[in-house]
């Protein structure tokens, strides 16, 4: 509970601009702002850490969403922690409702960095070594944070569940769980396990991503413990697959900049720059 005060997790919205269906998780209104009940909020975080935790324990991922300034170097750095894949620059419309287009998108991008890597490239006419590059670097800043998710994902977990609707709708329409971060002036029926939160706040926005990450590990440890003991067989793409290394990208911070120039290079390339 302290935690969730620091984090300044119950400041909503202003009460003009609140969802009526957000009425159960709010406490009360302060200075013309809602209140976050946090008693509500902790409640169902717990369910919404087990339910991540399980989903993980099962042998499934959950993909990590949040594509606002607030959230995209905090989901990155902890996607990479709990390795689960995630998005933070642009929601793909077909992300899931096409996955396999998709995927050979991804299967693209790590040949291009194969050429890339294995000095293939430099054999080729500059002209088309500078169209490639180009290419390649777009479908890193947009496909990152999923070069290794071979499969459809057991759940997604999205922060701020108004700006992320497409993402939302797709996984509706497959029938995949959705773990919302949900400020008052969303709507909590877009979440299957809904965080009451102040979903502006890097602090709180933080304090959310942090928790579900760390439920992904956990339950990473009790799947592997399954696995050492017997009781499951290692997924075959698991067992075969080898994982691509996948770049973490200072972001900046300005909020007038263009969308794919939010991004301002990746860490390789900001060593590069600075030599």
């Amino acid at each position: 509970m302290k935690q969730l005060l620091e984090a300044g997790v119950h400041f909503g919205h202003q009460s003009s601009q609140w969802n009526p269906s957000m009425k159960e998780y709010i406490y009360g209104s302060r200075n013309g702002i809602h209140i976050i009940d946090l008693e509500k909020t902790l409640e169902s975080f717990l369910i919404a850490y087990n339910f991540a935790r399980d989903m993980v324990a099962s042998g499934k991922e959950i993909l990590f969403v949040g594509t606002k300034k607030q959230a995209q170097a905090i989901i990155q750095e902890e996607g990479l922690r709990c390795n689960m894949p995630f998005v933070n620059s642009r929601w793909l419309g077909g992300t899931l409702t096409n996955f396999n287009t998709i995927r050979s998108r991804v299967d693209y991008l790590i040949q291009l960095k194969q050429l890339k890597d294995n000095g293939e490239m430099d054999n080729l006419p500059k002209k088309e070594q500078i169209s490639l590059t180009r290419e390649m670097k777009k479908l890193e800043y947009l496909l990152n944070g999923i070069m290794n998710m071979k499969k459809m994902p057991g759940a997604i977990f999205v922060v701020d569940t108004g700006k992320e609707d497409i993402a939302i709708k797709e996984a509706r329409k497959i029938g995949i769980p959705i773990v919302g971060v949900v400020d008052t002036n969303s709507n909590p029926e877009d979440a299957d396990y809904v965080i009451p939160s102040n979903d502006d706040a890097v602090r709180a926005v933080k304090l959310c991503i942090e928790k579900i990450a760390s439920a992904c590990l956990e339950g990473q440890h009790i799947y592997s413990a399954k696995i050492q003991s017997g009781e499951v067989a290692p997924d075959k793409e698991e067992a075969s697959g080898v994982p691509v290394e996948r770049k973490a990208f200072v972001f900046k911070t300005s909020t007038n900049d263009k969308e794919e120039e939010s991004i301002a290079y990746s860490e390789e390339d900001s060593a590069t720059k600075k030599e």
